[in-house]
């Protein structure tokens, strides 16, 4: 594991690895998302997911540089002798009478951890430093374990399961010891095992004092131990046996713990199933992915309500009017009907919320405008549009020009024939110019209508442009604007519980 800085645990010094800032990055960034997400998320699952963190956090802060094992067993289990066997120290209670721990004792390899053993709440006399100058290459390969030896889960105390309970979460190797008599007993299976399947890779089972049972006995016994961890849902832990009084499997045990020590940054494994832990709660509270809530959808919106406020029919007329010489009034713009209005706005909200939990789809509901609001909006925009002159005085003048044209080239064609058979008048020139007037006429008449329908397409199009963009803007505040602010937020929680948001590093 790389160091990147060093962390004081009374006289051993513990390394900040890349684990310890990348660990604390996503859980920064759990916590941030979840404060963002707000109401979104239901509020016991967040103060439990809080709470789970700021444990998380708090080992963090002591740096996963230590490993943790303890010895977890019923009473009579023999787990404290087992500890006083692999630290090689008479420390740990052996009852005489009742062989009862009631107190979690530790044994330290390489220094004190005294901050860690207090946030572990292990008294000041319970503890022990293994490792002396004598024999520091002998234990080396178990340097920076804290061996716990905790209190019987089974006690009629309730402050002892109490202990046990609270300290499960923060360890690093569980190492259950059972006694060959008392190894299906069912508080062990049902109130811990069947719940740690998620864990196993870091269990350890031991079938202690198999000194005191047949020698052809014990497979018998691990086989059952097996098939009852199998029933559990803990298929891969592994099992061994031990007897602190013959010293059998204490070798064997040694041998895991230095493994899990040598492992990268077994405690912050541990850190991070804690974390995964959360973010599995957390995932029931976001959806897949955010639906789109994008311009496309905008503009699909924006048509709808448009064509609902009669935009097309108003269009129409002005192009209409400005095609026609003589004058007629526009259509007026009206105000969409709320039936309409309110069938595009459960569209829009089916659309952007597909997918996403039931809190998420209130806010987006709660967060956009009500369709009164959002049809009085629409009507105010498309009633800002003024209505532009369809008519062009000058196409118009030109229209009746050409008919004048038109008439006094017909009149100078008439007199043109009359010449030709056989007045005083020249019949040739006024054919040429009757003729030529005409033309010029029809011309003027044919020009003046070309130039009124592009201009009554321009207008109607213009028209229909700014009526657009007005509505698309009330669209934009009124639903889209709301929708994204929420689906943000959305996006901000999903990512973090995926572990694929940005971390602060």
């Amino acid at each position: 594991m790389s160091q990147t800085a060093t962390r004081r645990h009374g006289a051993h010094v513990a390394p900040v690895t890349d684990d310890d800032a990348r660990l604390t990055a996503r859980v920064q960034v759990i916590a941030e998302a979840l404060e963002i997400a707000g109401d979104q998320v239901d509020p016991a699952l967040v103060e439990a997911s809080l709470a789970d963190i700021a444990r998380v956090e708090e080992r963090l802060r002591l740096g996963v540089g230590w490993t943790v094992a303890a010895l977890v067993g019923g009473t009579g289990s023999g787990k404290s002798s087992l500890f006083n066997a692999i630290s090689g120290l008479s420390f740990a209670d052996v009852g005489a009478i009742r062989p009862t721990t009631d107190r979690a004792a530790a044994c330290v390899w390489g220094g004190q951890a005294t901050e860690l053993l207090d946030f572990l709440s292990v008294g000041p006399h319970r503890r022990i430093e293994r490792e002396s100058m004598l024999d520091a290459d002998h234990e080396r390969a178990l340097h920076g374990l804290v061996l716990l030896d905790m209190p019987d889960h089974d006690s009629v105390a309730e402050a002892h399961a109490g202990q046990v309970d609270r300290l499960l979460p923060l360890v690093d190797l569980l190492v259950w010891v059972v006694d060959p008599q008392k190894y299906a007993d069912n508080a062990l299976h049902a109130r811990y095992l069947r719940g740690l399947a998620d864990r196993q890779a870091a269990m350890l089972v031991l079938v202690n004092q198999v000194d005191t049972i047949p020698r052809a006995a014990v497979p018998r016994v691990v086989d059952s131990v097996r098939s009852l961890l199998r029933a559990d849902g803990l298929d891969d832990v592994e099992v061994l046996t031990t007897s602190a009084s013959t010293g059998e499997g204490v070798d064997d045990v040694r041998e895991v713990l230095a493994r899990t020590v040598a492992g990268h940054s077994a405690a912050a494994r541990t850190a991070e199933a804690e974390v995964e832990a959360v973010a599995r709660r957390l995932a029931v509270a976001v959806g897949p992915g955010e639906p789109p809530a994008g311009e496309a959808q905008v503009a699909a919106v924006t048509d709808e309500l448009t064509r609902a406020a009669g935009t097309d029919a108003v269009a129409e007329s002005l192009r209409s009017a400005a095609t026609r010489v003589r004058p007629s009034a526009p259509a007026r713009p009206e105000l969409p009907a709320a039936g309409t209005v309110e069938a595009v706005r459960g569209r829009w909200l089916a659309s952007v919320t597909d997918g996403l939990p039931a809190r998420w789809r209130q806010a987006v509901e709660s967060d956009v405008s009500p369709s009164k609001d959002l049809r009085a909006a629409v009507g105010k925009a498309v009633e800002s549009v003024p209505l532009p002159e369809a008519r062009q005085p000058g196409a118009i003048a030109l229209h009746l020009a050409g008919l004048v044209l038109a008439v006094l080239g017909v009149v100078g064609l008439v007199l043109g024939l009359t010449g030709v058979l056989g007045t005083d008048l020249p019949g040739g020139l006024l054919l040429g110019v009757g003729g030529g007037l005409v033309a010029l006429g029809v011309g003027a008449v044919v020009g003046s209508r070309l130039w009124r329908g592009s201009h009554g397409e321009r207008v109607a199009a213009g028209y229909r442009e700014d009526v657009t963009a007005r509505v698309r803007d009330v669209v934009r505040t009124a639903l889209a604007k709301p929708t994204s602010s929420v689906l943000a937020r959305h996006r901000t929680l999903r990512e973090a519980v995926a572990g694929t948001a940005p971390q602060r590093g």
